[in-house]
């Protein structure tokens, strides 16, 4: 049937966190004093100390700001770590200009804030920081302050061996950095196939153990609304067609109806029955899926385009009970219209669903599918809709990934307001019934 435009899944961030690099800064730091002080102090040798201590005292600064400026639990965009890496770059390269330049035994540390950078930035940033680092080696290589010795000798490297120090730091840096990086993203992606598992089976597991629960409550619950829906049905028989009364026990008895039309869906979800008969084109599936939730004082708009033939697939309950849920979730914090937009092309098929409510709140919004989290942040005013579970968004969105569907959340541009749901499907899963139930955990992690 339609498939849905899952959101793929999100991963947890891989950002560093600040307070690593504050922590590295201050390991470096210290080193730095220890190096300046036993030079200086313990063996004599001049070179500019104060200027030396004031770059190693910039650091030191440095991270006293950021610490009390931003939590220690802070992931740092790639962009900031990026600048504080340079600044490490800049500092090492300030302290081996003032002592003695490539000829300084320390000026390999000119590769630590790369390895970091390898290790957890991508390869575009690593890139960027390698060659500042080449400049600046290229750079202390002519110029740079004699190196710390005693003051009776002149110490100077010969021309050959210096330009062979600068090749072999750059070669140094060139190697090491490739290979930090790539085991460290083979690292990345094991653990992110593995994340990925892990969340794939227990969202099944949880699913599985619902499935369990709606046979079970559909069993139980469908003597009573068969009750409460003949005795609706005999009270309406009581009135007059004028009495109001009539028109509530109308309501009561269409309500009972949609519940066992619910309950009727939820055992038949992988009927082998529905999947194989009755195909219907993507018009009609909107149209049966909004059907039941006309007439609550929302407007409901259809539109419908796209470029060649309407796609036309088998009817699927999966997916008519996960569309229905999404369009419900609409209207319950819709203030006053609902639109759902269908769109097609000869590859795939979309379903876009928006409402004029308050939209998803930030701090749910990429939490919105798991099991136990509210679905909107923000109360939409009706006294009847309420933050819920999340259950039912879970249910609906599982349901459409198994079709091979894409989901994405999000909400609209100002000026507009409201939330944003779009379904997507590849055209050829959509029209083929063979494929709309397929369950694979391995389609879930190619998303990833």
């Amino acid at each position: 049937m339609l498939g849905t435009d899952t959101p793929t899944m999100i991963l947890p961030n891989r950002r560093l966190k600040l307070d690593t690099l504050v922590r590295l800064r201050w390991l470096a730091v210290a080193g730095q004093s220890v190096t300046l002080l036993v030079v200086h102090l313990g063996l004599g040798y001049p070179f500019p100390v104060g200027l030396a201590f004031a770059l190693v005292a910039l650091s030191a600064w440095l991270n006293i700001f950021l610490k009390i400026h931003a939590p220690s639990t802070l992931r740092i965009s790639e962009s900031a770590a990026t600048w504080q890496l340079s600044y490490d770059i800049l500092q090492m390269s300030g302290l081996l200009f003032l002592t003695g330049g490539l000829g300084n035994p320390f000026a390999f540390l000119l590769l630590a804030p790369v390895m970091v950078s390898a290790t957890a930035l991508s390869a575009r940033k690593t890139a960027v920081l390698g060659f500042l680092a080449c400049v600046c080696a290229s750079f202390l290589a002519m110029w740079h302050l004699p190196l710390p010795w005693p003051s009776d000798l002149d110490f100077k490297l010969p021309p050959v061996y210096s330009v062979g120090v600068w090749i072999a730091l750059v070669s140094s840096l060139g190697f090491m950095a490739a290979y930090a990086f790539r085991v460290a993203e083979e690292a990345r992606q094991l653990a992110d196939a593995l994340a990925a598992t892990e969340l794939v089976l227990a969202r099944e597991q949880h699913l599985n153990a619902l499935d369990g629960l709606a046979t079970a409550a559909a069993h139980e619950l469908g003597t009573p609304l068969a009750t409460i829906y003949l005795a609706a049905k005999e009270l309406g028989d009581e009135f007059q067609p004028d009495d109001a009364r009539a028109e509530d026990v109308a309501l009561i008895r269409s309500q009972a109806e949609r519940c066992r039309q619910i309950l009727k869906q939820l055992t038949s979800l992988s009927s082998d029955q529905d999947r194989t008969y009755q195909r219907m084109p993507m018009t009609q599936l909107i149209e049966e899926v909004i059907a039941p939730h006309r007439g609550f004082g929302v407007e409901i708009s259809v539109k419908a385009a796209g470029q060649g033939p309407e796609p036309i697939g088998s009817r699927n309950a999966a997916i008519r009970y996960g569309l229905g849920n999404l369009v419900e979730n609409a209207i319950d914090f819709a203030r006053t219209a609902v639109e759902v937009q269908a769109v097609w092309d000869d590859t795939s098929v979309a379903l876009t669903i928006t409402d004029d409510g308050p939209g998803f709140s930030p701090d749910v919004l990429a939490k919105i599918g798991d099991p136990y989290v509210s679905e909107r942040g923000a109360k939409s005013g009706r006294k009847d809709s309420g933050g819920g579970l999340g259950l039912g968004f879970f249910i609906a969105k599982t349901l459409l990934e198994r079709t091979g569907a894409k989901i994405f959340l999000q909400n609209q541009s100002p000026p507009a307001r409201g939330a944003q749901i779009r379904v997507s499907w590849p055209r050829d899963v959509i029209e083929t019934a063979s494929k709309i139930d397929e369950r694979r955990v391995s389609a879930h992690i190619d998303h990833v």
